[in-house]
């Protein structure tokens, strides 16, 4: 037997939560099919058969919480010859025709030769093969399942043809499963209909465990709150310059690079220079000593459908802007669909979080620990503010700089903010730093 272990997780993650059983025991699997899906506090680990075989036990429970190198299961190596032998040997069979009618058969007494012969009704065809298991990612499986979209008619743009949830997503018309009457008349009563809590009707309360990836942002939140001094600083930010900077150039961007031009990557460049003006913000405590960064991998809040991730563009600091909207999108978009990989979430040192996003007007971020500084953006409202004595209306933005106040001082923080104001209200100025 081949035991099926935890592979290792990645930087400073030991333990993970048994998401799903992909395959059933008794499932013939082959060498690189998923097995059972492992949900971290950081990303979703799929762990592959290592040899084709037979998935003899399962070994863990889903939900049940396993660290690295524990034993999953096991796979039966021998028996997959006999078991394919088997599901070859049982084509033929069903295929077969109907044995010759025997001389006793041929000489039946007349009464039944007088009967009139039976109408002519053609066998039934044979049953169609199974198509091989369409290999998938969890996200797709489950897009696929609430769409009822056959996944096995998607061509899959993954590695090795592994369907994500974008092709899913993209799948054209027709690819929907056809209802079968006879599966309808024979499945079990469905359960009842619960609301967008989760909760059934009449259900006053319901309990659920945190998943893993729940707790360790849970636990993150609190180290951060408890081995920092946090403060936050705030500021306002006229928007009207970005604004017409990007109307005046998102489609040609767009048409040229392919790349939507959002606020983000202008907020990351005025962040990268301020940071640049204010190293201490782009520094890390160490015991009694400060680490100062020479560069910013920027860490960039992603609210997925599994909690919030913080992936990072490394090096944003010695990247343009364009270069700066295509890395943003590659990598949120990888945070939304579960592909971030253990690069893409370690070695961070600032970050960014957008509430706006979701209307929010102002808040205090978390900082990312062991990061000492995040800046947070929100909601663009239209306000009066008085330029040059005269009332007029503004897209203003507030922003928020939550920092580490142990090695941070607050004439730092507040003119690390005001530079980030001046830049985003001047955008020219980043031309020229």
């Amino acid at each position: 037997m081949l035991p099926i272990k935890v592979p290792p997780l990645g930087e400073s993650i030991v333990e993970a939560t048994v998401s799903r059983w992909v395959k059933k025991e008794g499932d013939v699997v082959a060498a690189g099919d998923t097995l059972v899906d492992l949900e971290t506090d950081k990303i979703t680990v799929e762990v592959p058969a290592l040899k084709p075989g037979v998935l003899a036990k399962r070994m863990k429970n889903e939900g049940e919480v396993v660290h690295v190198d524990d034993v999953l299961g096991e796979l039966d190596e021998t028996a997959v010859g006999a078991a394919i032998g088997a599901t070859q040997a049982a084509a033929p069979a069903a295929n077969a025709p109907a044995p010759a009618p025997t001389p006793a058969a041929t000489s039946a007494p007349s009464r039944a030769a007088a009967a009139p012969p039976a109408p002519s009704r053609s066998a039934p065809p044979p049953p169609a093969a199974q198509p091989e298991t369409t290999k998938s990612s969890p996200a797709a499986r489950r897009i696929a399942d609430e769409r009822g979209i056959d996944i096995a008619a998607i061509a899959g743009t993954g590695r090795g043809g592994v369907v994500s949830k974008p092709d899913v997503l993209a799948a054209p018309a027709g690819t929907e499963r056809a209802p079968v009457a006879a599966r309808a008349s024979t499945a079990t009563p469905a359960p009842p209909s619960r609301g967008g809590n989760g909760a059934a009707p009449g259900e006053r309360e319901t309990r659920e465990k945190m998943s893993t990836r729940r707790k360790r942002i849970a636990e993150n939140l609190l180290q951060s709150q408890h081995s920092t001094a946090h403060l936050t600083t705030f500021n306002e930010v006229d928007m009207s310059a970005i604004n017409a900077l990007r109307e005046k150039f998102k489609e040609k961007v767009e048409k040229e690079h392919g790349v939507k031009l959002t606020f983000m990557p202008f907020f990351v460049r005025a962040a990268c220079q301020a940071l640049r003006q204010f190293p201490t913000v782009n520094s890390q405590v160490d015991g009694d000593s400060i680490i100062y960064k020479h560069y910013v991998n920027m860490g960039i809040a992603v609210a997925s459908e599994q909690g919030l991730v913080v992936p990072n563009v490394k090096d944003a600091d010695r990247k343009g802007t364009i270069e700066l909207s295509r890395e943003i999108s590659e990598v949120a978009k990888r945070a939304r669909d579960g592909k971030l990989t253990m690069d893409d979430l370690t070695g961070g040192t600032f970050t960014i979080t957008n509430g706006g996003v979701f209307g929010s007007l102002v808040s205090t971020p978390i900082i990312n620990y062991p990061q000492v500084g995040i800046l947070g953006l929100h909601k663009t409202q239209d306000r009066p503010v008085a330029v040059n004595g005269q009332v007029v209306i503004r897209p203003m933005m507030y922003v928020a700089l939550s920092y580490d106040h142990r090695i941070v001082e607050g004439q730092q923080a507040v003119l690390f903010l005001v530079r980030v104001k001046e830049l985003i209200e001047d955008p020219a100025a980043m031309l020229i730093e």
